[in-house]
């Protein structure tokens, strides 16, 4: 120890002083780590969003567009088909 002019005990007080702000920065790293991970209070706090996106999603996933355009304009199958040709018919709906 040729060139430490420090004593035992500011070893010592050094070494407790770096324990207790390692300490501290322990309980502020879980204090963050628990904030970061409460998912429960974000979706609170963002519930209608997050409602409304769940519903597009499912909307979209269970066929949604095609699936509502079909019935909005789909052809009646009643009547008697006089003519075709291809996909198209000429219906006699009497």
């Amino acid at each position: 120890m040729a060139g430490n002019s420090r004593t035992v005990d500011q070893v010592r007080r050094d070494i407790e002083v770096e324990r207790e702000q390692l300490a501290g920065a322990a309980d502020t790293l879980r204090e963050e780590i628990g904030e970061a991970t409460n998912i429960t209070g974000k979706l609170r706090s963002n519930l209608p969003v997050v409602a409304a996106g769940a519903l597009g999603a499912g909307f979209l996933l269970a066929g949604g567009v095609g699936a509502t355009a079909r019935l909005i304009f789909r052809r009646g199958r009643e009547g008697e088909t006089k003519a075709k040709l291809g996909r198209f018919r000429l219906v006699d709906r009497d």
